[in-house]
């Protein structure tokens, strides 16, 4: 049996010896009840959830490259819930609820850290919006409190506190349910268990079409290796969405953009949390081999490039030295680009479409990663009862016509 080398080296990066057997380069049924289009930690964990808990195991999850090599495995890793607005609470609460006990559920250590994420607050304006947040959040059941400088510093000793900086620190919202994960087991361990309940994960296997019956609803998919029939599809392909649902008829209110991150090279544990700049949307934590992970704001242009422009990364950069002074002498080890789905008001779509028996879920910005759970229990729970989950309720494609929107620009305490 032969292996892609994308496959191998997932196999080497795993440290499971022979994990390319557990997912062989399958040929797909004639018919499946679902069909399930991107194998990212989103898809993998629909597939789980359809058939863990709504005992529907008929399902192909199909991939046009390797499962996890798009956005799961380009990421950032931070997991939060301190959203704003009802809607976003509930549904990335959801999530963190769902991290907590991912690794027992799955029997796969996806590594997830309840180290905590600071906000900083850099100016007046950031300490309003902040403190409102911890306001809101606590009236939902979601931990988040504020310190003073002083208290950020205790708690994150790299930071520097002088008044005279930059970005001088005038607090910050601190979240500890929140946290880190290992992206790439996240979807191993999906995978794994998906699998294991009767889920076909279809590798290598690009989306050319959507077919529909004279009716209107959905019959199958048209792929690279065929066509394959299908009473339910699903998509979850971020980056790729607009492309695929075009096939269906569907214009999609989305724009993709390129979206980077970068690791310094390893060294010994000192950062003891994440942090999070508002001002200028710089992230960092420190990921299990030592390495310090930066995470950038989305590029200014749209393309479905996952690579962005060099002048994002050395602002990120610069921003990171201003805060954290004694990561100036850090050498930069790697960098990468993954490329997010952007709704008009920032959040998320996932449920129904106006086709009968398609679904979506998509949208997410630079929340895909910490939604995972979240996002693919929803989306099961959609795709199983055709019917959204009261969580995932508000996140129809039908508001952008009534108006009924989620702003999240600001209030996500991010630019997106």
């Amino acid at each position: 049996m032969k292996f892609s080398a994308a496959s191998l080296f997932a196999n080497a990066l795993s440290g499971h010896k022979k994990w390319p057997e557990q997912f062989p380069n399958k040929e797909p049924k004639s018919r499946y009840d679902v069909v399930i289009v991107g194998a990212g930690g989103h898809g993998l964990g629909a597939a789980y959830y359809l058939a863990k808990k709504h005992g529907i195991t008929n399902v192909a999850v199909i991939e046009k490259g390797w499962l996890g090599g798009g956005n799961t495995g380009r990421n950032t890793t931070i997991i939060r819930s301190n959203y704003l607005f009802d809607e976003s609470a509930a549904l990335y609460d959801h999530a963190v609820d769902l991290w907590d006990g991912l690794s027992q559920e799955l029997n796969y250590n996806i590594m997830f850290s309840k180290r905590g994420v600071l906000m900083l607050a850099h100016n007046v304006h950031d300490v309003q919006s902040f403190t409102r947040h911890v306001h809101a959040n606590r009236l939902n059941g979601v931990d988040n409190k504020w310190l003073t400088p002083e208290e950020c510093k205790d708690f994150c000793p790299p930071l520097d506190i002088s008044q005279n900086r930059r970005y001088p620190v005038m607090g910050g919202a601190l979240q500890m349910r929140a946290g880190t994960a290992r992206h790439d087991s996240v979807a191993w361990g999906y995978a794994r268990a998906a699998s294991k309940l009767g889920v076909d994960i279809i590798q290598n296997c690009a989306v050319t079409g959507i077919r529909r019956a004279p009716s209107g609803e959905v019959t199958g998919v048209e792929t690279q290796k065929g066509f394959i029939g299908a009473g339910k599809i699903g998509v979850s392909a971020a980056g790729n969405t607009s492309v695929i649902m075009e096939m269906a008829g569907i214009r999609m209110p989305l724009e993709s953009f390129p979206l980077q991150a970068l690791v310094s090279e390893p060294i010994k544990p000192v950062f003891p949390c994440v942090v999070m700049s508002n001002a200028v949307h710089a992230y960092i934590s420190q990921s299990d081999k030592g390495e310090l992970v930066l995470g950038a704001g989305t590029d200014q242009y749209t393309s479905y490039s996952q690579r962005g422009a060099l002048h994002i990364s050395e602002h990120n950069i610069s921003a990171i030295c201003e805060i954290f002074p004694i990561f100036r002498r850090q050498r930069m080890l790697r960098s990468w680009g993954g490329v997010v789905d952007v709704t008009h008001d920032r959040s998320p779509i996932l449920g129904k479409t106006p086709v009968p028996g398609l679904y979506v879920n998509c949208g997410w910005g630079t929340g895909g990663f910490k939604a995972t759970p979240g996002a693919a229990d929803m989306l099961a729970h959609t795709i199983a009862h055709d019917s959204p989950h009261r969580i995932n309720a508000p996140y129809t494609l039908q508001r952008f016509a009534t108006g009924r929107l989620i702003d999240e620009a600001a209030a996500a305490a991010v630019e997106h």
